[in-house]
This record gives C-alpha cells, sequence and structure tokens, in this order.
C-alpha cells in the first residue's frame, strides 16, 4: 500500500505506538548499519554503533524538531556516536568478519571482485583521519549534500569539500599502493 512519511511514523511513535517506532527503524537500519561498517570496519562495532544511534534517537525522538529532514537528524546523531566511538576505542585494525552482501543479480566472479574491492576500500578508509572518513561516508555513501555534510559535522561546506578531496586523494595512494 502507501508507505508512510518519517513525519507520521514519527507522530505515531511518540503517541506510543511501538509498530510505528519498529518501522521506522527497519527503514534505515540498513543505512544505519552500513554507515557503521564503513567508519569503524567491523561488524561488532557498526552493531554497537548502530545500537547506540537508535537508543539516542529513541530517547530523544520528542526534541526532533522537523527543521530539516528526519535522515540528517539520524546521521548527526550516528555522526556523534561514531566521534564517541573513536575517542573511546581508537583506530582498528584489521577486517577479517566484514559480512558479504547478498546479490544473486552478479555472477560469482563478478560477486568475489566486488566484495574484495569493498573489503579494500573500508580497509583503506581505515587508515584516513576520522574527519575525512566522515565526508566521504556521508557523501557517497549517504549520499548527502555538502551543506548537509556541514550541518551534520559542524564544518563548513568548503571544509567539507576540501577534506573530500583531500580523502579521495588519500585513497587512491592507498588503494594503488596497497592492492595494486
Amino acid at each position: 500500500m502507501f508507505e508512510k512519511s518519517d513525519e507520521q511514523l514519527i507522530a505515531k511513535a511518540l503517541q506510543g505506538n511501538k509498530q510505528a517506532w519498529v518501522n521506522l527503524l527497519k527503514r534505515y537500519e540498513k543505512s544505519i548499519y552500513n554507515y557503521g561498517i564503513r567508519m569503524t570496519g567491523k561488524n561488532e562495532d557498526a552493531l554497537d554503533l548502530m545500537q547506540e544511534v537508535f537508543i539516542s534517537v529513541y530517547r530523544n525522538l520528542a526534541t526532533y524538531r522537523h527543521e530539516g529532514s528526519f535522515k540528517s537528524w539520524l546521521f548527526r546523531i550516528a555522526h556523534f556516536r561514531c566521534i564517541e566511538f573513536y575517542r573511546r576505542k581508537r583506530p582498528m585494525e584489521g577486517l577479517d568478519d566484514v559480512p558479504e552482501i547478498e546479490s544473486e543479480q552478479i555472477p560469482n566472479e563478478q560477486y568475489i571482485d566486488s566484495v574484495k574491492e569493498n573489503k579494500q576500500l573500508i580497509q583503506a578508509m581505515q587508515r584516513l583521519p576520522l574527519a575525512q572518513k566522515t565526508v566521504i561516508e556521508l557523501k557517497f555513501f549517504g549520499q548527502f549534500t555538502f551543506d548537509e555534510i556541514a550541518e551534520l559535522t559542524g564544518m563548513s561546506a568548503n571544509t567539507a569539500k576540501s577534506r573530500m578531496y583531500g580523502a579521495l586523494e588519500k585513497l587512491k595512494t592507498l588503494m594503488e599502493v596497497d592492492y595494486a
């Protein structure tokens, strides 16, 4: 049928409708998990980060002011939880347990290559400074504009652009050196 908007689900969730809360979680859990896996590099850490984000959203849902999109507000919370994560844990080492994405449309050999490239990209991203990794994540995977990234992170749009281009240069170098 018709899919309810975020605002409708939020209103119902605030009225105590548990199904609305579950539907809101389901709508964004994959995006937040993928954000977490790319930012932390480990499945367990991504799940922990996702849990912390949704607990924060649950506790603060009544304070959401509808000034921007719910997705932007959600990723702002994810950004701050990620900063807290790095303050507690520091960058991680390997990626032995990155989950593989299921796909029936990609032939086996191509699928294996795409999983390998995905792991290599995540490993290379782990070597970027947090500010650069955040901009890359939000721009390319979250598909936010530079103005939205600026709002989410508290940096200017020009700083976000600068960090993105610097990060892309580093990623290019890391991918060429490590995986050539």
